[in-house]
């Protein structure tokens, strides 16, 4: 068996889907992140990177030798890691694993060891609407929470904040614990509520945040700084009692292995379509257990992203909460054929235990959304003196 053929289709609201075809007509999927913010015919950088992998190291092989191809793609490069690398690695090496839980008859959590439980807890994300959008933005979060609970969630994460000057004002913290303490009021102590800073915050800025959300006692917080300053969350961490996540914006066991060492972190979110992958991601998570740190993997992103972060999530023991926008996205499941295998029942997903990633793909659906105009662009954050902010 070879790997004959490939495609990659471009669908709304703005995934990536890549299509493996082999010499024995099997089929298996991936899906790549569409990375960097463009414009009109620009594209995206993705596919290109994912081209260059396919024609140099996949195509005419044996799609079983998983590793080796993996080590091919990723130490072939001199310049190798970052989003664009490992995420066209991720959607290639997402699609050899389905290719080989289908060839086996098998879930992919099954080829890794069997599974360690038989459902995965799954959040939903709740709108915090601006002050130009809404009378009272905490009692709207509020109202949306029991909404989402109401549908079966039992766990749910918000950003309470927008950009942040450097050292802001009382009065942006206190709005901030407004929204989280209007979240905790409407579901209760049962229902978990994470908090997402976004990297918004300065290392001043998230220290003074967790002081002031703790009384509501979120299940994590989140970036509380950007990557660029993970070496101050030892420091957070010390001020606080939350458990701090951080990692959807690192892409390697190496980016990870600093946190670990640092003890600086208590969960870390992996993303198998931007962190090389199920190969990659699986490491991650393995190397996290003998930190005792759990994984709550990053996606927000389509059905074959959750499906490959479901099946990791199947087979560590590790794996604390499974982000998913699907419930949240309009036209996400029509791409699917089985989207009863994401239903959310009393805050988890079930195991999948269809053979692969266990997603079967309506590939007709596909076609016909492939090639929708993409381009969007991502708002800059400036502060109120017109310097240029997180966001």
């Amino acid at each position: 068996m070879r790997v004959t053929d490939y495609e990659l289709y471009e669908v709304p609201p703005r995934w990536q889907f890549l299509k493996l075809e082999t010499s024995d007509g099997s089929v298996g999927w991936g899906e790549p992140y569409a990375k960097w913010h463009y414009q009109g015919e620009a594209p995206s950088a993705t596919p290109a990177a994912v081209d260059q992998m396919m024609e140099k190291y996949v195509l005419g092989e044996d799609p079983r030798r998983i590793e080796d191809h993996w080590q091919a793609m990723y130490r072939s490069s001199f310049y190798r890691g970052g989003p664009i690398h490992m995420s066209a690695i991720a959607g290639i090496d997402q699609a050899l694993w389905d290719l080989k839980g289908k060839r086996f008859g098998a879930p992919v959590y099954e080829l890794l060891g069997g599974p360690a439980r038989d459902r995965v807890r799954a959040y939903q994300h709740v709108s915090v609407p601006g002050v130009d959008e809404a009378d009272d933005p905490a009692a709207a979060a509020g109202r949306e929470a029991e909404e989402h609970v109401a549908d079966g969630f039992r766990a749910l994460k918000l950003v309470p904040t927008p950009g942040l000057e450097l050292v802001d004002s009382p009065a942006s913290v206190d709005a901030a614990s407004e929204i989280v303490g209007a979240v905790r009021e409407a579901v209760g102590p049962e229902v978990d509520v994470a908090v997402d800073f976004h990297g918004r915050a300065s290392k001043t800025m998230a220290r003074q945040l967790a002081a002031a959300l703790e009384p509501h006692d979120p299940m994590f917080v989140e970036e509380p700084v950007t990557p660029e300053h993970d070496h101050a969350l030892p420091r957070i961490a010390e001020s606080t009692r939350l458990p701090i996540a951080t990692g959807e914006r690192l892409y390697t066991r190496s980016d990870f292995r600093p946190l670990f060492e640092a003890d600086a972190v208590d969960v870390v979110q992996p993303d198998v379509s931007n962190a090389g992958g199920i190969t990659e991601t699986k490491k991650i998570a393995d190397m996290a257990e003998t930190y005792d740190v759990s994984i709550a993997p990053h996606c927000p992103m389509g059905p074959l992203c959750t499906a490959a972060s479901l099946q990791i999530d199947a087979a560590v023991p590790n794996a604390l909460v499974q982000e998913q926008v699907l419930h949240k996205v309009e036209g996400a499941f029509r791409y699917v054929d089985n989207p009863g295998m994401f239903d959310v029942v009393d805050g988890f997903i079930d195991v999948p235990e269809g053979p692969g990633l266990g997603v079967e793909i309506d590939e007709a659906a596909v076609e016909e959304w492939d090639g929708r105009d993409l381009s969007f662009t991502r708002p800059l954050g400036r502060r109120a003196d017109g310097s240029v902010g997180e966001r």
